[in-house]
């Protein structure tokens, strides 16, 4: 599977549609407004790591998942109640997801917790 599919292929795993569906429960956090916001970071994550290419530099491609989870974190600061538990551990498991795909180890980071905790306040 080329580089590309593979990062591509992350998109199965979004959880948004899950987080969504909680709107009719009434959890207003989760309109699609709202998840298609979550949706675009990663959306963009996965589209800036395939424009970098799979021979970029290790630095590079963790600035970007960088750029991603402090987006991330923005918005759950204007959105309550955006990322909780779930989410939180949706969004952590997701960004493992991208970074296998990318041709990174997660276990190298955040002392050995993945990408997401060097950056996440969620």
């Amino acid at each position: 599977m080329s580089y590309q599919n593979k990062l591509n292929a992350c998109k199965d795993a979004y959880p948004f549609n899950r987080w969504q569906a909680s709107f009719s429960s009434g959890l207003e956090q989760y309109s699609t407004e709202n998840c298609d916001k979550v949706k675009k970071i990663f959306d963009d994550l996965i589209a800036a790591l395939i424009s970098a290419g799979e021979n970029a530099a290790e630095k590079d491609k963790v600035e970007l998942f960088k750029k991603a989870i402090v987006s991330s974190n923005q918005l759950n600061n204007e959105i309550e109640g955006l990322i909780e538990t779930g989410e939180r551990e949706d969004l952590c498991e997701l960004t493992d997801t991208i970074t296998k795909a990318c041709g990174l180890a997660p276990e190298k980071y955040g002392s050995g917790e993945g990408l997401a905790t060097e950056w996440r306040e969620w």
